[in-house]
């Protein structure tokens, strides 16, 4: 019964976490390290769980989403919104497929995540305060380039600690991109990578699978699902008035703290 709570409390914080850029893996790293908490192995748990929320984007979204899907071949701003969101996706099915176990298994530990959460907050605030305040265009607008080249920002977020949608939307703003903009095309972007993450995963570490780790993995999905649900909508309220740079000083501040405990323990 403990494992099902931590399972619920991880599955919970990836579902407020995995769209701000704050880290959603950053956060599961350390709380599975400091919990003590036995995942299923393969970092399957950590992957799986960030389906939920997505699940959450698809159903938030789905109007947008069937409207892209029926329209592609008929309508120009749809196939462009589809070819943008692909070709974000490419560089990291790429690289991913090729270097990620490494990546993950020389920098998952904790002291690389606190010094990527210090690191990623640093470069928020610098580029949002030297980014110019644009009007909000359409997701739409983003062109097929200009989404491949954000695609390329996305193959940071391997260094866990890094937040992929922290580097997506800090790409994206790089690129030109208003701030609503970059973020909801960061949700999107998501889709398609973390559906492909999580089944390459899965068929890793297929036959370490067993029914109880099944089952901390399925109560952790629907816990990230329904806080993804909750938080989308605020976040995205939140962005337009606020900007990210309370993300980025939270970011810090937990970075900075990580890394004093890290250093007295």
């Amino acid at each position: 019964m403990t494992l099902i709570l931590l399972a619920i409390f991880l599955g919970l914080v990836e579902g407020v976490t995995e769209f701000l850029p704050i880290s959603s893996t950053g956060h599961l790293v350390l709380l599975i390290d400091l919990l003590g908490f036995e995942a299923p192995p393969g970092k399957t748990f950590e992957i799986v769980i960030q389906l939920g929320a997505i699940l959450a984007i698809c159903v938030l979204y789905r109007h947008r989403l069937i409207r892209a899907a029926l329209g592609f071949f008929s309508d120009r701003n749809e196939r462009n919104f589809v070819l943008a969101i692909l070709a974000g996706f490419l560089p990291a099915m790429v690289v991913g497929a090729i270097a990620y176990p490494l990546i993950r298994r020389l920098l998952d530990e904790p002291i690389v995540v606190a010094i990527a959460l210090v690191l990623g907050g640093i470069a928020i605030i610098i580029i949002e305060r030297h980014t110019e305040r644009r009007k909000t265009p359409p997701v739409e607008t983003v062109t097929p380039m200009t989404g491949f080249k954000i695609g390329v920002f996305q193959i940071i977020a391997m260094i866990p600690g890094v937040s992929r949608s922290g580097a997506t939307i800090m790409g994206a703003l790089l690129m030109g991109v208003e701030r609503k903009t970059a973020a909801e095309f960061s949700f999107f972007l998501a889709i398609p990578t973390m559906l492909g993450a999580s089944a390459y995963s899965i068929l890793r570490n297929w036959d370490t699978l067993s029914f109880d780790g099944s089952t901390l993995i399925a109560v952790g999905f629907v816990a990230a699902f329904i806080a993804a649900l909750l938080v989308v909508r605020w976040a995205i309220a939140f962005i337009v008035r606020h900007g990210f740079i309370p993300f980025a000083w939270y970011r810090i501040l937990l970075g900075l703290v990580i890394l004093a405990f890290l250093l007295i323990r």
